[in-house]
């Protein structure tokens, strides 16, 4: 395990791990690509819910992968820009996007760096499922999302509890801090279903929701909603047991909380 690295490395490092996996991603039965061109949404209840009506509303989607959400929520009438660091998956959202008919606009940058590639305001902002741990400085995200939100604008985000990444992937043992400023340095198979499963360098760090929320706080955005729960839309590692779409880790239903949601405004 490494605990100092150069500024810079890590972007590097993790836009090299997400371009090759994402077409072991991409032909996965998890992510369902085939379902998606059939007119699947890939947007799950609960981010659904916590958007609410976006009809006509502008989004800007962070990290949105090859995109599927992205476009999925403009299928449902939104106009949408997204943004990632991978130039294949990128690739990959934009010939979606391009085979479904979607006017969704991809950009290819670390985040951070979207000020470069992108000058507007949005309704909402939108994140989720495995974002915040790339990055070390949670105060830059918090300044980024309320530097493109409109006044009384909308920040959504859906991500994994900071408790469940304390566990190793069986969920029996503790193995990591459940918040620290070092990063993590591993080598590890990705979360898809992939019948041939690569190794991917990853350089990601544990934020307690004490970072997040503060983070947010601090750049004119007003808590309006926070909440835990005890299931995953989508069954993590093989490890967990199903029922009404809701996925809950096998012999610890209920123990561990799985996600959490946060609802914010931007203040005038």
């Amino acid at each position: 395990m490494i605990t100092m690295i150069a500024d810079n490395n890590f972007i590097e490092t993790n836009r090299n791990s997400w371009n090759k996996r994402t077409q072991e991603h991409f032909a996965s039965g998890f992510y369902n690509v085939k379902g998606f061109l059939n007119g699947d949404t890939s947007l799950h209840p609960l981010d659904i819910d916590l958007l609410g009506d976006v009809k006509g509303k502008k989004i800007l989607h962070l990290q949105c992968h090859f995109g599927m959400d992205s476009i999925s929520l403009s299928r449902m009438g939104a106009k949408v820009t997204a943004a990632d660091l991978s130039d294949e998956a990128i690739a990959k959202a934009r010939h979606l996007a391009a085979k479904t008919g979607s006017d969704a606009e991809f950009i290819c940058c670390n985040i951070f760096d979207l000020p470069d590639y992108l000058n507007d305001k949005f309704d909402i902002v939108y994140t989720s499922y495995g974002v915040i741990n790339w990055y070390p400085d949670l105060d830059k995200w918090g300044a980024l999302i309320s530097r493109y939100l409109k006044p009384q604008g909308k920040f959504v985000m859906v991500e994994f509890h900071p408790v469940l990444w304390m566990f190793d992937t069986q969920f029996e043992k503790i193995e990591a801090a459940y918040s620290r400023d070092e990063p993590y340095i591993t080598l590890s198979e990705t979360y898809t279903n992939a019948a041939e499963k690569g190794l991917y360098e990853e350089v990601t760090w544990n934020h307690g929701l004490s970072k997040v929320l503060q983070a947010l706080l601090n750049h004119e955005l007003q808590i309006i909603q926070f909440e835990e729960y005890d299931y995953s839309p989508v069954n993590l590692f093989g490890k967990m047991t199903e029922a009404n779409g809701k996925y809950r880790l096998k012999n610890k239903e209920g123990l561990i909380p799985i996600l959490f949601s946060v609802v914010a405004k931007k203040q005038d």
